[in-house]
């Protein structure tokens, strides 16, 4: 695999899965199920491991420019807006396979992920396990410091948010 660099963090150059002919998404669109707000869950899933990394929610403008750019775009509902996921990190997910489900109400979007899905320095949001005990272990690794990133405020740490 062809790698460039940003930073020290390795970037994959081959581009994300897009929609090649006129009218793909359109099509997709008509497939789909939003619910009453306008938007429909995906889970997003690493393409390789197949780890779930995270589940957001995209508006039918965050799946058309998901599409075009081969990165995943979501609506932010604390925030009531399109953006980019990764856009404040750089931790970006790159498309490599769409999956639609049986009623079209839900979409698995199979990523290759640079550095962490999680805000709070994970890999994946579901690093944490209930024990038998029903106390929530965490199984997984912290990759990066958030505070580093996010400069002390995380996204579900600012005022007036609240996850994806």
């Amino acid at each position: 695999m062809t790698r460039a660099r940003r930073g020290s963090t390795p970037v994959d150059a081959r581009p994300g899965f897009r929609i090649r002919r006129a009218g793909g998404a359109t099509a997709l669109l008509k497939v789909l199920r939003f619910n009453a707000q306008g938007l429909i869950p995906a889970v997003i899933q690493d393409a390789k491991s197949r780890q779930i990394l995270t589940l957001c929610y995209l508006n039918r403008a965050a799946l058309r420019k998901s599409l075009a750019t081969g990165t995943v775009h979501l609506f932010r509902r604390s925030h009531r807006r399109l953006m980019q996921k990764g856009e404040v990190s750089g931790h970006i997910q790159v498309i490599r396979q769409i999956l639609v489900d049986c009623e079209g109400n839900s979409l698995v979007l199979r990523v290759r992920q640079h550095v962490a899905g999680c805000h709070t320095g994970y890999v994946t949001c579901y690093f944490r396990r209930l024990g038998p005990r029903g106390r929530l272990m965490t199984v997984g690794r912290r990759v990066f410091d958030p505070a580093v990133i996010y400069g002390g405020q995380t996204p579900s740490k600012r005022k007036g948010s609240s996850p994806r």
